[in-house]
C-alpha cells in the first residue's frame, strides 16, 4: 500500500508528503498491516452539524445540569477548591447552554486544528492531529506501529515515565540508551543511539524529550537530524515538546538564536513526529488537550485509529479561547514572569549551603537541584536520603510539595521543583533551608 491508498488521505496530502525526505523512510513498513487498512470511522456529526438531528440518538431535550457551572478550583487548595459549589450567574448558564453539551462535538471542534497549525507555520491542519493530553497521543502512536510482543521503542533516561508505561500496556520492549549525564549535561550520545539502531532494526519508535523531563535540557535540532538521516533505521522519531513554550519565549525575547522546536523538521522530513499539549505553559492541565504534529499521511493514520469524538466540546472551546490572540498574549505574559521566578528561584537555591549543583539547562518550568548530606563548604554530596526526607517532610508537615528525582539516572539527591509564584517559590527555600540545617 502507497501513500495515496492510506483511506481518508487525500492525494494533494499523499503527493506533498512523496516530497519530504528522507529517501530511505517509508512510512508504509512501519505501521502494523491492520492499521494501514482502517477506514476513519464516519461518526454521525461528520457529515451533518445542523437542523433537526435525529440521526445520533442524542437527549433531544438537553443537558441535565441543573442551570450552574462549577466554580473555579484555582487556588492554594488545587483542583479540589469549590468543588462543591454549584452556584453561577444566569450568563454562565447561558454560556453552558450555547455549547450544546447534548449533542456530539461538531469536527470543527471551535477551529483548534488550523490555529495551531498557523501558530507552527505549518501549511494545514492535515498536520495536525488532537488527543486527550500527550498520552493517548503516544499510546496511540506505539498502537499503530508496534506489533505486541515483537517490536520495541527506544528512550533516552532520565525521561518521561510514560514512555514505558504505554509499552508495557502493549507489549512492546523498551531499549535504553541513557542520555550523557556527566556534568548534569543531559545531552544525547548520538553515536550510541545510531548505533544501537543500526543492531536492533525492530525498534519503531525513538521518544526524545525536549526539554526533558526531569532534565530541563532542551535537545539541539542538529542531533535530531542526524538521527533523522541515518539511513540505517526507518523508524520514527517523536519529539515530546511539553515544556517547548518556554524555550520559544527566549526565541521571541532575542535569548536563544535558534528555533528550538522540531516542528520546523515537518517541513522536510516525514520520519519525524511532535507531540505538545497545553497543560504546563497555556496553564490548561484540566482540560488535556494534547497535540500532535506529524506528515499528512501519518496523521491520516493516527485519526482512523483513535476513538471517534476523543475531544470534548468543553476542552476545545476553553483551547479556542486559550490560542486567540488575546489568549497567546496572556501565555506569553504569564510565560516570561515564570522564567523570572525561576532565574530567582535558582538563584535562592545557590545561596542554601544545603543544596549542591542545578542540573539540566533549565528550559522548561521547574528546577532539578542536588540535595547535599552536609553543608557545601565542608565537601556535602549528593544525598537520595536527605532528598527523601526533605521532600517527605515538606509535603506532610508543611503542605508544600515537590517531586523527588533522587532515583533517576544522573539525578542522585535531585529534587524537581515546579516553578511557582514569587511567594510560593520563597516558602519553598524557607522550608529547605529549615528542614536541611
Amino acid at each position: 500500500m502507497t501513500a495515496s491508498a492510506i483511506p481518508g488521505l487525500a492525494p494533494q496530502a499523499a503527493a506533498a508528503v512523496a516530497q519530504l525526505k528522507p529517501a530511505h523512510f517509508e512510512l508504509e513498513r512501519i505501521i502494523r498491516p491492520n492499521i494501514l487498512s482502517l477506514a476513519p470511522y464516519r461518526c454521525a456529526r461528520d457529515d451533518y452539524q445542523s437542523g433537526i438531528l435525529l440521526d445520533a440518538n442524542e437527549n433531544s431535550l438537553g443537558h441535565s445540569l441543573p442551570g450552574a457551572s462549577q466554580a473555579s478550583g484555582s487556588g492554594s487548595n488545587g483542583a479540589g477548591a469549590g468543588a462543591a459549589s454549584l452556584t453561577a450567574s444566569p450568563a454562565a448558564a447561558a454560556a453552558i447552554d450555547a455549547l450544546g453539551l447534548n449533542r456530539y462535538p461538531d469536527p470543527s471542534l471551535f477551529g483548534v486544528k488550523p490555529t495551531l497549525a498557523r501558530l507552527r507555520g505549518l501549511p494545514s491542519e492535515d498536520h495536525v492531529m488532537l488527543g486527550v493530553g500527550s498520552d493517548e497521543v503516544l499510546d496511540l502512536l506505539q498502537r499503530i506501529t508496534c506489533r505486541p510482543g515483537q517490536d520495541k521503542i527506544m528512550i533516552c533516561p532520565p525521561t518521561y515515565g510514560m514512555y514505558s508505561v504505554c509499552a508495557a500496556v502493549n507489549d512492546v520492549q523498551v531499549v535504553k540508551v541513557p542520555l550523557k549525564t556527566a556534568g548534569g549535561d543531559f545531552g544525547l550520545d548520538v553515536p550510541q543511539i545510531l548505533k544501537t539502531l543500526a543492531s536492533t532494526p525492530d525498534i519503531r519508535l525513538l521518544f526524545l524529550c525536549s526539554p526533558g523531563n526531569p532534565t530541563g535540557t532542551l535537545l539541539p535540532l542538529d542531533a535530531v537530524r542526524e538521527i533523522l538521516e541515518f539511513p540505517d533505521w526507518s523508524g520514527l522519531v517523536v519529539v515530546d515538546e511539553a515544556y517547548i513554550d518556554f524555550a520559544e519565549e527566549e526565541l521571541r525575547l532575542g535569548k536563544r538564536a535558534e528555533q528550538p522546536s522540531a516542528t520546523s523538521l515537518l517541513s522536510e522530513y516525514k520520519n519525524v513526529v511532535v507531540t505538545q499539549t497545553l497543560s504546563k505553559a497555556f496553564g490548561l492541565a484540566a482540560i488535556r488537550l494534547g497535540i500532535c504534529y506529524g506528515s499528512p499521511a501519518l496523521i491520516q493514520i493516527i485519526n482512523n485509529t483513535k476513538a471517534p469524538y476523543n475531544i470534548s466540546v468543553p476542552t476545545a472551546h476553553l483551547a479556542s479561547l486559550a490560542l486567540s490572540p488575546e489568549g497567546l498574549d496572556l501565555m506569553r505574559s504569564n510565560v516570561r514572569l515564570l522564567m523570572e521566578n525561576r532565574d530567582e528561584l535558582i538563584a535562592g537555591l545557590k545561596q542554601l549551603q544545603c543544596t549542591g549543583e542545578i542540573l539540566g539547562a533549565n528550559d522548561a518550568n521547574f528546577v532539578l537541584v542536588q540535595v547535599l548530606d552536609k553543608a557545601r563548604a565542608d565537601g556535602g554530596r549528593p544525598s537520595g536520603e536527605r532528598a527523601e526526607m526533605c521532600y517527605k517532610r515538606m509535603a506532610e508537615e508543611r503542605g508544600l510539595v515537590v517531586r523527588n528525582r533522587s532515583k533517576e539516572l544522573g539525578c542522585a539527591g535531585c529534587l524537581r521543583i515546579t516553578v511557582g509564584t514569587k511567594e510560593e517559590n520563597a516558602k519553598c527555600l524557607e522550608l529547605m533551608a529549615e528542614l536541611l540545617g
